[in-house]
């Protein structure tokens, strides 16, 4: 479900942890997309300032396949769906 989402977003993607958070700050994020093998100081970051604004967060099993709905060939920590 989580990975079609993405899918169907791809224009309106940040992909990232850096850019996301980067972008939530300008409050143009709707839903923030983490992956559950990624490493957690990789994350930590971006899902504090993701509970402070009170943007959902999803969480997927896989960073290979978060990367693959993104349509990049590495894996994605975290991506960020715009407004």
């Amino acid at each position: 479900m989580s990975y079609d989402k993405v899918t169907q977003a791809r224009n309106g993607l940040i992909i990232g942890t850096k850019q996301a958070i980067k972008a939530m700050k300008s409050d143009q994020i709707e839903e923030l997309v983490i992956a559950q093998d990624a490493d957690i100081r990789v994350t930590n970051k971006v899902l504090e300032l993701a509970q402070e604004m009170e943007v959902p967060v999803i969480t997927v099993d896989s960073m290979k396949k978060l990367g693959k709905a993104c349509g990049i060939d590495v894996g994605a920590a975290a991506v960020a769906i715009k407004r």
